[in-house]
């Protein structure tokens, strides 16, 4: 049977303002891509995203380039899939990630899988996943975390008063903080604030510095008594290796990487250089983070809570108990795409 790729976008919109230190989102805008051969079908997705260039009219130009070689493709492994696409689309991973995620999840399904048993045993651990509290006033971030017990928070800074934050938000639950400063500090404020915040029972900070400022994080590294991973500055493949010397983890997004094929390929490497290894999401929805889950069982931390951040989903799949991943008891990744 043919194949044919088709692609249909969405607004989410989000149960608050999510602020991080560089923009505030109140509707996500997301492209959902299906692939089927009339039997089968398998879906995958990608958001808009300023900071990545991921406009809805470079999705549609993107993929719109790489329907014609899906559809004229033969059921192949995703891995040889994922190569004959990667150099069409060269600047634009978050349309590739999306691609690849429906196919893995078409090949999965075709063959009466779950998407994770080609990789995972079927009671594998898998890591329990954060949920994000981003920037607001005290009394607002306070109030979300009242809103929603859950036993682990990635909370979001960059601000002049990051610290009285984390003081503020302690008072108030015992769960397990984790700090994303979205590239907003220097190397001396992470090593000054480390120090306080693992006082606060801080697990990790990721992506302190700028990703450029290489020097300073060989230092941050160094001087840090908490451990740093990245995120900016670990988009694609190639960045594992630098990132090796410079952090103590890295945090894998699967739009900025290009999918799942390269995040399987960036976890090995990862692995053999004895770096913590993370799979973090986008604000995207149960599509996306449904295929994301997948590779939770290779990894050590979680944190894809993207869908939890809606006010409406647009899907049903992967859901989660308290931070537990709940998979749905089907083929794939268990997506169903609720009529729009």
């Amino acid at each position: 049977m043919a194949l044919t790729l088709s692609f249909q976008f969405y607004d989410l919109p989000l149960q608050h303002p999510f602020t991080i230190s560089r923009y505030t989102v109140t509707i996500q805008k997301t492209v959902v891509v299906c692939i089927s051969d009339g039997t089968f079908s398998g879906y995958g997705e990608a958001t808009a995203n300023p900071y990545y260039h991921s406009t809805q009219e470079r999705l549609t130009e993107s993929l719109s380039k790489l329907k014609p070689i899906v559809d004229s493709s033969e059921v192949i492994h995703p891995e040889a899939l994922w190569q004959k696409l990667a150099p069409i689309v060269p600047d634009d991973y978050f349309a590739l990630c999306a691609v690849d995620i429906a196919y893995w999840d078409y090949y999965a399904r075709k063959n009466s899988k779950s998407l994770r048993s080609f990789w995972s045993e079927p009671n594998s651990k898998t890591p329990l996943t954060s949920y994000t509290i981003g920037l607001d006033t005290l009394e607002v971030m306070q109030q979300k975390i009242i809103e929603k017990p859950w036993p682990i928070y990635k909370i979001k800074l960059g601000t002049p008063n990051d610290i009285q934050i984390v003081e503020s938000l302690r008072k108030i639950t015992e769960a397990v903080f984790r700090i994303d400063a979205n590239c907003a500090w220097t190397a001396e404020q992470a090593i000054d604030n480390a120090k306080i915040l693992k006082e606060l029972q801080v697990e990790f900070i990721e992506q302190p510095l700028k990703a450029e400022d290489i020097e300073g994080m060989k230092r941050v590294k160094s001087e840090s008594v908490l451990p740093v991973l990245a995120d900016e500055s670990c988009q694609r493949e190639e960045d594992v290796i630098l990132c090796s010397e410079i952090f103590h983890g890295i945090n894998i997004k699967l739009m900025k990487c290009g999918g799942i094929t390269p995040a399987l390929r960036m976890i090995k490497t990862a692995r053999k250089k004895g770096l913590l290894t993370m799979a973090g999401c986008m604000t995207e929805s149960t599509v996306g983070i449904s295929g994301l889950v997948q590779i939770a069982p290779l990894l050590d931390y979680l944190d894809s809570d993207g869908a939890l951040l809606l006010n409406q989903d647009i899907a049903d799949g992967a859901s989660f108990d308290f931070g537990k991943i709940v998979y749905p008891n089907a083929f794939g990744t268990g997506v169903k795409i609720y009529p729009k």
